[in-house]
């Protein structure tokens, strides 16, 4: 071996020899995988969805959501268990359990703070809903503030909001609603009902909006909410169900409530009847109508139930439409 490469091997093995050392310097200094452990947080959502619309700022909030222990005959009354299962698990969702979401949405007019439905309330709390208030907070809006409050439809996941300890949850706000609907559930008579889910469904009515009817106008279809707001008849999920067409600068947007309660069991297999849905061949066309006006118009829309933030576009598919969800289009 000649002088240079004894040289050569010898410098070599001493920078081995120091990276080694080295590097055993360092790795005392890094956690070990035990001291790295962090405790488990547990899961966590977003709050709030915001995005312009024309000289309009909209913003979705998440009111929480329930799980349901089984899918039918929730949703596909009309067909058989193993269908709806197969179809929920193409998609790879449970076929036998899901999770409803609730999302009111507010519109900033620049002159008025409007509010579609105001989530579950204390009434949910316990079940993972009710949670609009806290995600308001977040959103950066105050109670005090909220000009308008417009309810779609008087189901308690958007009227039992309305009121937190006996007290108006809004207190300037003023309130809109479809006349069909409020004169159906404000008769005395369905607190008395037999069919359980009625008389808890008027309670929530009694409880909630009633005490506010000093204070409420009642619309309908076609009426305007404040310029730039306009009501759409939507008949069927209940007997006065109505959506919300919002334009401007040239936008457009729909809300539309409860046409639809899920995304795949219901938007994707729009003749599919549903137990929430109180006139289920109504409820059917109306979905129809709706989901074919927003998807031949290429506007996007907000679903309470969709997956949260509860915004996007509807497209038709096969004999039926799928949802796609939010993702830069609004924000460019």
């Amino acid at each position: 071996m000649s002088e240079k490469s004894t040289y050569i091997s010898r410098r070599t093995l001493l920078a081995g020899a120091a990276g080694t050392a080295a590097f055993a310097s360092m790795s005392v200094r890094f956690p070990t995988p035990a001291s790295a452990q962090v405790p488990m947080m547990g899961p966590s959502k977003p709050t709030h969805n915001r995005f312009k619309l024309g000289e309009f700022e909209v913003t979705t909030i998440n009111d929480g959501a329930v799980n349901v222990p089984k899918v039918h005959p929730i949703f596909g009354k009309n067909k058989s268990p193993e269908e709806v299962k197969a179809h929920l698990a193409s998609h790879n969702l449970p076929p036998d359990k899901m999770a409803i979401s609730f999302t009111p949405v507010i519109v900033n007019t620049g002159k008025e703070v409007v509010m579609f439905d105001t989530g579950y309330g204390e009434e949910a709390r316990e079940r993972g809903a009710g949670k609009a208030a806290a995600a308001l907070a977040a959103a950066g809006f105050k109670p005090e503030q909220i000009d308008v409050i417009v309810v779609t439809h008087c189901h308690p996941d958007h009227v039992s909001g309305l009121m937190e300890n006996g007290k108006a949850v809004y207190p300037n706000a003023r309130y809109v609603t479809g006349d069909v609907e409020y004169n159906f559930w404000s008769k005395k008579e369905h607190l008395e009902s037999s069919d359980k889910n009625m008389a808890r469904r008027a309670k929530a009515v009694h409880d909630n909006l009633v005490p506010l009817a000093e204070k409420t106008t009642f619309i309908k279809p076609g009426a305007d909410v404040v310029t730039g707001i306009t009501s759409v008849e939507s008949f069927g999920h209940t007997p006065g169900h109505l959506c919300y067409r919002i334009e401007s600068g040239g936008k457009g947007f729909l809300i539309f409530g409860d046409v639809t309660n899920h995304y795949v069991a219901s938007l994707a297999k729009p003749d599919w009847h549903c137990a929430f849905d109180m006139d289920a061949d109504k409820a059917v066309t109306a979905r129809k109508k709706i989901l074919d006006m927003v998807s031949a118009d290429k506007i996007p829309s907000a679903g309470y139930h969709m997956p949260f933030p509860a915004v996007g576009h509807v497209a038709k598919h096969n004999d039926g439409y799928i949802w796609i969800p939010v993702s830069y289009h609004l924000d460019l």
